[in-house]
């Protein structure tokens, strides 16, 4: 999706007329086929579906443009594909956050991705089912996404025996330190206790040595075209 598009539903139908126009055209079915392609081999879509996918009750003329943009650019890409290389299997992740970036509740969007010798085995764009209060919260709650990943990832892993690095905390990377901070921490804070309890499972999950935190700057963070239109 381009950057500076923004969908909400006050770009839903508003007549009779716009309602009858819109019923004619299989916008979930669209969707539903794009969802396909994302979830098998276009990670660099994931953002703009998830953006889409949300007004398939009540899609305008405003939401059926992005999508037809998807699949101009889809068309446009066939050619693309994902590239895999030799050496040493390590797997690596990424998460980052835009907070607030949606337009009809001011909740914020996680995006995750997980890299096994430089090409993507995992991914996941989403819009947060909490409202965040600040960008630090928004990044916490999208590591702690991408830690119950990895550790399911690992353990996955683990089970085939061959890859013997696995052993070893996955690596997040993030481009937060106050998130990253958080994580480290081992108990609640004053200016982190009102965050749900469910999102703390990451300090856990760092705890104990499943998956570890690291920074990296906005600039290198591969999880960023899941949480943002891109130019």
């Amino acid at each position: 999706m381009r950057h500076g598009i923004k969908l909400s539903k006050k770009q839903s139908p508003k007549t009779d007329e716009e309602l009858k126009r819109m019923s004619d055209i299989p916008y979930a079915s669209i969707v539903g086929s794009i969802q396909y392609v994302v979830q098998c081999t276009r990670p660099d879509v994931a953002y703009a579906l998830s953006v889409t996918s949300r007004y398939q009750a009540c899609a305008g003329e405003a939401h059926w443009s992005a999508v037809k943009s998807i699949l101009k650019y889809l068309k446009r890409t066939k050619d693309m594909f994902l590239i895999y290389g030799g050496g040493e299997l390590i797997l690596e992740g990424y998460s980052d956050a835009n907070f607030q970036s949606d337009d009809d509740d001011a909740k914020s969007q996680s995006g995750f991705v997980f890299m096994l010798n430089g090409g993507v085995v995992a991914w996941k764009s989403s819009k947060q089912d909490t409202t965040a209060d600040s960008t630090t919260e928004a990044e916490y709650i999208a590591a702690s996404e991408a830690a119950k990943e990895a550790v399911w990832m690992k353990n996955y892993i683990q089970e085939l025996g061959v890859v013997p690095s696995i052993a070893e905390p996955v690596v997040i990377f993030c481009d937060n330190n106050g998130a990253i901070a958080q994580a480290k921490e081992s108990r609640s804070h004053h200016r982190s206790k009102h965050i749900l309890r469910r999102y703390h499972l990451l300090r856990e999950m760092v705890s104990r040595g499943d998956c570890r935190m690291d920074r990296v700057s906005s600039a290198e963070n591969t999880a960023d075209p899941l949480t943002k239109p891109m130019s």
